[in-house]
């Protein structure tokens, strides 16, 4: 399974400057990407955020907590996240996360430079050697 860890980046899009970017830090920016479409669709809590990560990616990815935690509340700083207390289905007390208008855009935005991104690597890895 490959790990992903968190970067500590603005709203901006890492995906903005590419040719600025190393090959692991596009990748660790990927981590707010994958948060904010987990939670597109539905109000979650930590953990079940990183089950459905780890579930749609075909339990390729897995999301630690010490990189899923710190993210979540930087999400939530930069106003693209809100929170509620609530309890789990096993009657556990656990914060769930909705994205807010700016995350819904920041997704879009996100949504588009990963295009752009895996559009060019996969023009690299099929270009005739």
């Amino acid at each position: 399974m490959r790990k992903i860890i968190s970067n500590h980046r603005s709203p901006k899009s890492v995906y903005g400057n590419v040719g600025k970017e190393s090959a692991s830090d596009l990748l660790q920016g990927t981590l707010d990407m994958l948060i904010l479409k987990a939670l597109s669709r539905d109000v979650l809590h930590g953990y079940a955020i990183a089950q459905w990560i780890k579930d749609r990616s075909g339990e390729i990815l897995r999301v630690e907590e010490g990189s899923l935690y710190p993210a979540l509340h930087r999400l939530e700083v930069q106003g693209l996240l809100a929170s509620d207390w609530g309890h789990s289905v096993n009657n556990r007390r656990a914060k769930y996360y909705r994205l807010t208008a700016a995350g819904r855009k920041q997704l879009a935005r996100e949504r588009e430079g990963w295009a752009r991104v895996a559009g060019a690597v996969t023009r690299v890895m099929e270009a005739a050697s």
